[in-house]
Order: structure tokens, then C-alpha cells, then sequence
């Protein structure tokens, strides 16, 4: 199973979106510093996620997360 991921930052709120088939463990990868993107911004915390049976329609979803009318999905439920 895929799954799609967004983590927020703690220290200044800004959004990261990313996929993986182990969300708890990358997480875990992120808050280590191990992300060149995401490791000035320490700590993260998961605010949503979302599983998929196939590799290319989890990144179908992840782009739409990236696109415009998917940052403005994020921004009514985060």
C-alpha cells in the first residue's frame, strides 16, 4: 500500500507533502534532519494522510495536493 502524507511544521506552520509506503517511519526520517527540504523547519507532526492500492495513483493524488486547488483543499481541512 501507498500513501500520501502531509506534515506541518512546528516551528513555522508550512505544509510538506510527500508519499511513502511506511508514513510512521518517514516521519520519523523527516524529524531526524535526513529530508534536505524539510530539515530546517524541525519538528513535523502528521496532519493527514490518505492510502492507495497502486504506486501511480498515489502520485497522481500527491500532484494534486501540489497544485493550487489541491493547497486550497489542505488549507480547509488542516
Amino acid at each position: 500500500m501507498y500513501f500520501v502524507y502531509v506534515l506541518q511544521s512546528l516551528k513555522d506552520g508550512r505544509l510538506y507533502k510527500g508519499m511513502s509506503e511506511d508514513v510512521e517511519e518517514r516521519l520519523i526520517q523527516h524529524n531526524r534532519g535526513e529530508n534536505r527540504s524539510t530539515k530546517g523547519f524541525l519538528p513535523w507532526k502528521l496532519v493527514y494522510s490518505k492510502g492507495f492500492t497502486s504506486r501511480s495513483e498515489a502520485r497522481e493524488y500527491e500532484k494534486y495536493l501540489k497544485s493550487g486547488v489541491g493547497r486550497e483543499f489542505l488549507r480547509r481541512i488542516v
